[in-house]
């Protein structure tokens, strides 16, 4: 079944149906073939029909357009259609004008044998779109046949019309199928909405018990860095919830503009200073920070996620390292996925070890040469990356051989390091098995170099 003909497709059957009576046509008409179902008679709608009345004409001065909602749809025999899926030009008999709806012919024109039809000399030309007709473009004149040369003329403005009109229905597929979309991306976001506002409530709680905890312990508690931990956490969650907030009303208000206020929506999106892959706010953004200052909670609370699940964690920060150029939120969250994926991925009895360096980094591992960096390792002594998951590790959504084991992940966090530590105009690495440069000089028997993985992070001084 056809869709409504567009306002744009019915001038251009107009235009392209004048051209018919520039050439001589006394009548010439438009029409679409509304069904087309094997075994059945194909139902065809006047588009533009030229003359409707002579009164019509002089009127409008052109073709009266006759909308399928407004013209009886009258059928012709499914031969027809059969007949133009093989042949340019059916025969004469295949259509008789009264059976064409839209057509009104006169009483001089109805009167006479059954040839008087045929005496007007009626070009009967199929729109077919591969192999597919769409339609037919009817013309025919008294006083003349028509010549190759005008039948070849009919033949290009019935491709004409075939095409345009598969590029009206697709047009109109597509419009409806992105109004069925925004439909449903309105509920999405909806949903999205109720479920930021439950999540408040449990944070908001989660927040006060770690607050409640620190005050009632004394400083030499050792539960007391816990409870830090737990605040902590609980503020890292309300940033996150934060910046997921906004992001999902930047998507709703650009979802909801009408389709001419575009550079509202680019303007809109620019507003956001960062790009949504960044943690920070829009305003008082520090473009420094201290890489110990970030790792020293990080590392607090993965020494308690690492003594539950039987892990050792060694770490190996210089004192007075220089400031990197980057933002603290966004380099906690790097760090942060790599101590996560070293924690979650290291099987019991295994270690974990990390090391920050500062010194003069080759020039290929910091972006538009900036040789001073400070480089942050993190290595474990896990079962180390195959081969073939090592090319791909960054990409969004892959978890290659990991995607097997009972260890949840939505292969997110090294694709969104990645992506931030680029940001910041550095660098991150991967080694499997693990890197020995990035090992400890002391004990080194406890960190086998057949196995285990080495993440790197390199990043620029803050000049």
């Amino acid at each position: 079944m056809l869709m409504p003909a567009s306002s744009e497709f019915v001038k251009l059957c107009r235009s392209q149906v004048a051209i018919a009576v520039s050439l001589g046509a006394t009548f010439s008409a438009v029409y679409l073939t509304e069904e087309l179902v094997e075994g059945s008679e194909a139902k065809l709608v006047p588009i533009a029909v030229y003359p409707e009345t002579s009164v019509e004409w002089e009127e409008h001065q052109g073709l009266r357009l006759q909308s399928p909602e407004s013209s009886a749809v009258k059928t012709v025999p499914r031969r027809l259609a059969s007949q133009t899926a093989n042949r340019e030009k059916p025969t004469v008999e295949a259509i008789a004008p009264e059976s064409l709806p839209g057509f009104e012919s006169n009483s001089q024109q109805c009167q006479g044998p059954e040839n008087v039809w045929q005496q007007r000399m009626q070009m009967v030309t199929p729109m077919i779109h591969e192999g597919a007709v769409m339609g037919l473009l009817v013309s025919g004149r008294q006083d003349r046949s028509w010549s190759d040369r005008e039948e070849a003329q009919m033949k290009q403005i019935a491709r004409t019309l075939a095409l345009a009109c598969i590029l009206d229905q697709r047009s109109q597929w597509m419009h409806q199928e992105l109004g069925q979309q925004q439909q449903l991306q309105t509920q999405v976001y909806d949903t999205m909405h109720n479920l930021l506002h439950q999540f408040k409530s449990p944070l908001t709680a989660l927040r006060t018990f770690g607050k409640l905890l620190v005050r009632r312990l004394v400083p030499e508690d050792r539960n007391r860095d816990v409870a830090s931990s737990i605040v902590r956490e609980s503020d890292r969650l309300q940033e996150l919830l934060l910046q997921f907030d906004r992001t999902v009303d930047t998507g709703e208000a650009n979802l909801r503009l009408p389709s001419n206020t575009s550079e509202i929506a680019v303007s809109n999106v620019e507003s956001i200073r960062h790009s949504p892959l960044s943690l920070s706010p829009a305003t008082n953004i520090e473009q420094s920070c201290s890489v110990a200052e970030v790792l020293t909670p990080l590392l607090i609370s993965a020494e308690a996620i690492a003594s539950e699940r039987n892990l050792k964690l060694l770490a190996d920060i210089p004192a007075d390292l220089p400031l990197v150029s980057a933002n603290d939120r966004d380099l906690r969250e790097v760090l942060s996925n790599l101590i996560d994926n070293a924690l979650k991925y290291t099987p019991a009895d295994c270690q974990i070890y990390i090391k920050v360096e500062y010194g003069a980094a080759d020039a290929d591992r910091i972006a538009y040469g900036q040789v001073p960096a400070i480089a942050v390792a993190v290595s474990d002594t896990g079962t180390g990356i195959p081969p073939q998951d090592l090319e791909h590790l960054f990409e969004r959504h892959y978890r290659g051989e990991k995607a097997q084991t009972e260890i949840p992940g939505t292969g997110l966090g090294l694709a969104i390091a990645r992506d931030l530590v680029r940001q910041m105009q550095g660098k991150i690495e991967v080694f499997s098995p693990i890197n020995p440069e990035w090992l400890p000089s002391m004990q080194p028997h406890l960190y086998p170099t057949d196995r285990g993985t080495t993440f790197v992070v390199w990043l620029p001084l803050n000049q």
